[in-house]
Parts: structure tokens; sequence; C-alpha cells
């Protein structure tokens, strides 16, 4: 064997990869890089990758690999890259030390922005749902990194501590600063308005973004088991105090079943789960504990929101005591000092202190048994609800009853009613910004606000049990309102927007839908009843597995209408058929459709006979399909019902695609997307261009399938449809093998299988649509080997939908991270010692990331600074450079 070669273990044959070149396959291989993208990026053959990824352990040789001579600084052109992105070639020619050729060392530059540019836009994407704010993050780097510490010895790490201190922001920004540990990203869960805890797993799938596994009659626990079990992954579990029984035990589960998922939760009561390490967050110190002249770190949170609060403002010798005084009385309670602050447009810091000392002095009297830090914070929450006006108070207990935020205009729907009208909402809410009681949102097409848990239950606390009652009706008005306009707007120009309406308020909506069981009185189960059966909900308001919940929970109630029974149960029967269930889904249609006849309502009883055509369909009876569906179809024409007659006709054309009449197809397709067309709706228009796919499939025109198939998902983007995306999936995947792409084709067999086991059976449980996937996958099979089928197969059950529509629409980019820092060519950094250290005992790159909870790529780009700046070559020497001066 030569040098730099290693045999591949049970083969006997050679390779010629070396042990850098083989972690960087292996690292690759795990972002979800393709065999020929890491074959194209490596510039190697894609056999000698598939041979590499067979090695049980990397080769001896640790020789740079060949090729260009400049790859192996890649690490320190990313390191040098991310401090200064317009770095020149002659400045990084000079910053390296570099001795080659120039343009050999711009072709890497090249390739390493391009990599970087498509990392930032995946890291964008995996931050995208951790909490932002607006202020800055003052006081808690010590704590910063103590939850790094714990992260790296412990899977499970629990922020505790009372409300106000600065859990969810600690938290928060923990997870935006080490979410490059984690190649699959940190998913942030707000639990805060959750209040049935029987839905807590499929609240965690929702926000995780990750595809369900398994079908609707297994548990959502399972699902949430299956869909993180392979994942390298922080999850955030945000405000688990009211829920702390069914946390602990879900997490418990997830811990128990998975390897590397890690999870940081925050809660006023520790879970007292085995496991758990406990962070207890202290208030903020009013000095330096370093420097006893110094400000501690309360009092820079006091200057840096006084600041915000009135411009210029900072701490002077002659503020000093006051500041104090304020930051001392107040315990160091985050919340408690900018609530404060936000005084300071009226009152001077003495003013401030004066008035503070009064206020609490008073407000804690007979409260005495209660903890000191409790005490000064409901004190200060008091302080700012009588400092309010009349209307900024009665506002701020009606906000209240909003779960996850708000806009304007649903406040003014919800909350205007004696003593404040709509008219002065506004001025009413501005005062409450102002006070730093709700907090200003960024980002959407609408200002939305919300409240922190602590503000929100103090103004709940303050309403009576008959107000409390009356809000709550109101809210589940304004909910059901939403729900209704959806519906009117469902087939035209303002889809998206009903979509993206629906999307931002799942919580209000389930918020709604709680309460309303609780009241359990008729009017509000028949309101919460006709918000559910709203047949397309699954597809923007929430997941197939929880909308069945809801009508199965409604449909047990006594005091159901009977005007509305019908029309839920036709909703729950498409939600059976489309997860497979043929015989419980009969037996629900046919009962709702002998009770639409006896009513006479023919819109219901239209729905009935489609979706049982569907299911029938489904089945395999074709004939019988088409009987039913062509009589749905004869009973819309003659109601002024569009969105439900479209989807009868994308039925009917995939009946006709499934038994070859391709021509009758085409024209139902045709009709969908003509209509569509001239609505602006793309809902159904992307159901239309799947069925024009099907069709040209059909037809034996595989490029014009796979064209089509991307210009579906290109329109789902727009909606949370995962059932239509599990068809665009196999539609890809079928004209992908049958035009000769095996691992694009295995990859999304991969996922799709994945998709539909999160709501139902494969392929809704239909045979002959099982038997024609089989065919597509046998002839990737058979040109991939099955070795390679299999991992593409593994890699695309792994992709989120995100991924996925990525993938389909080949803009995947590797996962790979890169430094963020970079550090003086004459002095270690404190993170390079830490690293160092590491190395020193003995450590991997991969469990020194495991340690210090950075990406293996991260702690890559800094071994090879600390190689480069003493002048070593292995590792293996930093050693003897750190604790005995440098190698000769």
């Amino acid at each position: 064997m030569t040098s730099g070669s290693h045999h591949s273990r049970g083969e006997g044959r050679e390779v010629s990869v070396n042990a850098d070149e083989w972690h960087e396959i292996i690292e690759l291989q795990r972002s979800g890089e393709s065999i020929s993208g890491i074959a194209k990026r490596l510039r190697i053959s894609r056999n000698t990758v598939r041979r590499a990824l067979t090695f049980e352990t990397p080769p001896r040789d640790h020789r740079p690999r060949s090729g260009s001579s400049a790859d192996a600084l890649v690490p320190a052109i990313e390191a040098a890259l991310a401090a200064d992105p317009d770095m020149s070639i002659a400045q990084l020619h000079r910053e390296l030390e570099w001795g080659g050729s120039r343009n050999t060392l711009a072709s890497v530059v090249r390739r390493v922005r391009e990599a970087s540019a498509g990392r930032a836009r995946r890291q964008a994407s995996t931050a995208a749902d951790i909490p932002q704010f607006a202020t800055t993050f003052v006081g808690r780097t010590d704590e910063l990194t103590s939850i790094r510490t714990l992260l790296g010895k412990s899977r499970l790490v629990t922020i505790t501590g009372p409300g106000g201190i600065g859990k969810t922001r600690l938290a928060a920004t923990a997870a935006t600063a080490y979410r490059r540990a984690f190649s699959d990203g940190v998913r942030f869960v707000e639990l805060a308005a959750l209040r049935n805890e029987s839905l807590l797993p499929q609240t965690i799938l929702d926000a995780l973004g990750l595809d369900e596994h398994n079908g609707p009659w297994h548990s959502a626990t399972d699902s949430v088991i299956e869909s993180v079990r392979h994942k390298q992954m922080l999850i955030v579990l945000d405000n688990c105090e009211h829920l702390v029984s069914a946390c602990a035990e879900l997490i418990s589960l997830i811990l128990r079943h998975t390897t590397h998922v890690k999870i940081l939760v925050t809660s006023r009561e520790v879970l007292s789960t085995p496991g758990e390490h406990v962070h207890v967050l202290e208030p903020l110190s009013t000095t330096d504990d370093r420097d006893p002249d110094g400000t501690g770190a309360a009092m820079e949170l006091f200057e840096n929101r006084a600041s915000a609060a009135l411009c210029g403002f900072a701490i002077t010798d002659a503020s000093r005591d006051a500041v104090l005084r304020v930051c001392t009385q107040l315990d160091g309670m985050p919340l408690a000092i900018e609530l404060a602050c936000a005084r300071l447009s009226a009152l001077s810091v003495d003013d401030l202190a004066n008035r503070l000392d009064d206020r609490l002095a008073l407000l804690t009297v007979g409260n005495r048994g209660g903890p000191d830090r409790h005490r000064s914070l409901h004190a200060t929450v008091e302080w700012s609800y009588e400092l309010c006006t009349p209307q900024e108070q009665v506002l701020w207990t009606r906000l209240s009853v909003f779960a996850e935020g708000f806009d304007l205009p649903m406040a003014e729907n919800v909350c205007a009613t004696d003593p404040i009208d709509a008219t002065t909402v506004l001025d009413a809410l501005t005062g409450l910004i102002g006070k730093s009681v709700v907090q200003r949102g960024t980002g959407g097409r609408t200002v939305r606000f919300r409240m922190l848990e602590t503000i929100r239950h103090f103004g709940a606390s303050k309403l009576s049990e008959t107000d409390s009652a009356r809000l709550r009706a109101a809210h589940l008005r304004w909910s059901a309102g939403l729900i209704r306009s959806a519906r009117e707007s469902w087939t035209g120009d303002g889809q998206a927007r009903a979509s993206d309406r629906l999307r931002e308020n799942r919580a209000n909506i389930r918020a709604a839908l709680h309460n309303a069981l609780v009241a359990g009185e008729r009017e509000s189960i028949a309101s919460a009843s006709d918000m559910v059966a709203t047949w397309f909900l699954w597809s923007s308001a929430m997941s197939v597995r929880e909308h069945r919940l809801w009508i199965t929970e409604l449909l047990r109630r006594d005091n159901l209408p009977d005007t509305v029974r019908p029309r839920l149960s036709a909703t729950l029967g498409l939600l059976h058929t489309m997860q497979g269930e043929r015989g419980d889904a009969d037996r629900i249609l046919l009962d709702a459709g002998r009770a639409a006849r006896e009513r006479g309502d023919d819109a219901t009883l239209a729905f009935v006979l489609q979706t049982r055509g569907l299911n029938t369909y489904l089945g395999g009876d074709f004939d019988g399909g088409e009987h039913l569906l062509t009589a749905a179809l004869r009973l819309y024409e003659t109601l002024p019902i569009i969105d439900l007659k479209w989807t009868a006709h994308i039925e009917m054309g995939m009946l006709f695609s499934s038994n070859g009449q391709i021509a009758r197809a085409s024209e139902h397709f045709e009709f969908v997307h003509t209509a569509a067309s001239a609505t602006g709706e793309k809902w159904m228009l992307s159901y239309a261009v799947y069925g024009r796919g099907l069709v040209a499939l059909g037809r034996g025109d595989h490029t014009q399938a796979a064209k089509r198939a991307t210009e579906s998902f290109a329109l789902k983007r727009a909606f949370d449809d995962t059932v239509g995306a599990t068809l665009v999936t196999d539609l890809l995947a079928w004209a992908e093998a049958a035009s000769g792409s095996g691992e694009r084709a295995a990859v999304l067999l991969g996922a799709a299988s994945s998709m539909w086991d999160s709501f139902g059976m494969q392929l809704y449980g239909s045979q002959h649509w099982v038997q024609r996937r089989a065919m597509y996958a046998a002839r990737a099979r058979k040109s991939l080997g099955e070795s390679v089928y299999r991992e593409s197969h593994h890699r695309g059950e792994s992709l989120t939908m995100a991924q996925l529509i990525a993938y389909a629409l080949d803009e995947e980019n590797d996962d790979g991270r890169r430094s963020s820092s970079r550090s003086s060519a004459d002095a270690f950094s404190p993170r390079e010692r830490e690293i160092a250290q590491c190395v020193a005992d003995g450590l991997s790159n991969r469990q020194i990331a495991e340690r210090l909870i950075l990406s293996v790529r991260t702690v890559e780009g800094h071994v090879a600074r600390l190689l480069r700046k003493l002048e070593i070559e292995r590792r293996q020497q930093i050693s003897i450079a750190i604790t005995g001066g440098r190698p000769a």
C-alpha cells in the first residue's frame, strides 16, 4: 500500500485518501452533502468518496490531500474572511504568509466565499425562530459562559429563577451564540401560551419545523421522538413552569431515545428529572466584584435602558448614588429595572429613587412572607400599573387575553368596549409601549405586539371573573372571524395573506378553541365547531393530527348543534381519507351524508360525495370513485362553492392519470389552472401544476414532469401543506428516477416516505399508488446499487420541509460552519488557549466541539491557526508548545 492509501474494510481495495480528507468526507456526508457534491468539492472521484465512507477508522496518513496546495489554508482563509469579508487576495497573501501562486490562492478564496454565502443563508434560516430583541444584551456574560459549560457536560440544562429575572433573554442569547455547534440547528419553542398539556408534543413538532413520523394511530410523543432521533440539535423550551410534569416526562423520553439532542429549559420551577443540570439565575449585581469602584451589571443595564428613555443619559458621579439606590431597591431584577427606567421621561433619577423607596415600602406591606425579589418585582409592576392612565390600565388587562402576540386591529376588535373604544386603543397602546408594558415586534407585513408573561399574568389578575369570561368570548369571536375571513378569501389573491394570518395566530386559535371547550357553553361549542369544520385548516393553521384532535373532541359534546355536526363529520372523514383509514372514513362519511340529506344541506352533501369518491378511488375502485366525484361536481355546479369544486377537479384528474386516461386528466387539471390563475389564487394552482406534471410523466416527458414538480414546490412555500408537498415530492422522485437521476430520486423518495408517515399511511394507503412508486424506486435502486440507494434514501428521510424544498429547487448548500473570530498573529486568544488545552488533553476536534459547544469546523479553524502561530505541523506538538515552550 502506498503512503496515503487506506483499505476499505471487507473489500480489500485501496483508495487514495488521507486522514484529513477522510474526516472532511465524513463531515460533509453528515451535513447532508451528496456523494457527487463531496466529490466535486474535494476534486476526487465519486467512487473514492463511496469507498471512503465505508471506512470505520481514518487512515494513519495525515498529509494534506493532493490537489491545490492552498487547500490546507481553508480554515485560516475562513477565519480571516470572517473578520474582514472584504479582505483582498493581496492582503490574504501577506496575512497567511502564502508562498505559492496568487491565482491558486484566489481560486480557493473564491470557493470559500461561495460556500460561506450558502452557509449564511442556511444559518439565517436556522436562527429565524429564536426571539430577537431590540435592546442590547447586558450583564450576563459569565452566565453565558456557564450555560456553555453546562451544555458541554450535560444534555439537559434548566435555567431557573423568578419571573422577570431574564431567563428567556439568556436562553435566546445562548441559542443564538451557540447555534453553529449543532449541525441540525437550534429550535426555540415558546410554551407560555400553551394551556393544554396534551398538546405539548404537537406544539413542539410545530415549532421544530420537522416532519412528524409514524401515523396518526401513534402518539404525538412518538412522533417527536422519531423526528429528532438522529438529529444533532439544541431544543430550547421556554416558560415550562405551568407544564412541569408534562415537560419532564417528554424531555426524559427524548433524551432516552436520542444521542445528540440537547435541551435548554427556562422555568420558574426545576423539572427534577434525572440528568438535569440546573443554573439558578441570580439578580444582576449592583457592584463589580472585580472592581469595587466599578459599575455592576445592574447599573450597566440601568444606564443602557435609561439612555433609550432619555437621550444622552449617562451615570455621573452626581447620579451614581441614586442609580445604585434604585438598583438595590429592585434587587437587581432586570424586568424591574427596565420598567423603572421607563419613568425617566418624566422623573429625574433622584425623583425615581425617592418615589421608588416610598412605593416599595407601601406595596410590600401584607406580603412579607413572600421572597424579597418577588415583592420588589410585583411592586414595580404594580407601580407601573398605577402610573398608567385609566384607559391604559383597562387595555393592559384586556390585552392579556392574547396568546403569543397581537396586532392593532386585533386589539381594537377584541378590547374596544366601554370605557375605551376603537378610536382610543391606539393612544392607550402607544402609552403602554412607552411604559415598557407592551413590546413592539419586528418583521412581517404588519406590526405585532406582545407582553412578557409576567406582565400578561399581572394584567389577567386584575380582571374580574365576569370580565374575563366576556373577554374570552370576544377573543373566540375574533378567532372565528379570522377563519371565516380566510374561507371567504381562499380562492382569490388574498389567499396568501389569509394563510399568513392563520399561521401567525396559531397560538390565538389554539387558545380560543381551548377556552371554548373549557367554557362548554352551546354558543362557544358552536363557534369552535364552525372554526375547525373549515376543511383546509390543516394547510396553514395546524397539522392534520391536531385538526383531527379538535374535531374529535367537539363531536363528543352533547350540546354540539345539529346544524354543524354533518359538516364537522365530513371534514373528519376527509382527514381519515388522507390518513389512509378507508373503513373509518367511509363510515363517518355515510353518516354525514345521511344527516346532510335529511337537513337539505346540499353543500355538505356535495363535500361528502366528493370525499367518498376520493376514498373509493384511492381504495382501487376507479369506476366507483369516478361516479361519486361526477355526482359531486354536478351538485357543485348549482352551488356558489369554488374551492371544493376545484379540489374535486384535481381529484378527478388524479384518478384519470392513475387509470391511464391522460387526456381526460389533463382537462381537469387545466380547468383548475385556468380558473386559479385568473383569480390570483396560489394553493390550488400548486395542485394544478402538480397535475400537469402527472400528465407529463404519463406521456413519458420526464423533464417536463420534473419541471412542473419544482414549480409546484415553489408555489407551496407560502403554505404549510405537508399533504400536498408529499405528493409533489413523490412526483419529482419518479421523474428523476425515470430520467436516470438515481441519487436525487432516492433522496426524494426517502423524504416522501418520511413525510407520508407524518400524517398517515404511505401514499394515502393506496395500493395502486404504492405500486407505482415501487416501480420508480426499483429503477433508482438498480442504477445506484443497494448500498448507495439506502444511503441516499436515509439522507432524504432526515430532511426538514425547508431543506427538502431547497433540495428540490437545487438551492441546497453544505452545512459546514466557519470560525467567526480571528485572533492576532502574535498571541493566543482566550478561546485558542482553551482549545489548545483540550488538544493537550488528547481530545479530538469533535470531542472539543462537544465540550465547548462549538462547531467542528470552528474547532478545525482554531487548531489550524494554532499550528500556524506555533510554526508546527502536528497537533500532538501543541501540548509540548503550551507546556514546555516551542518545539525544536
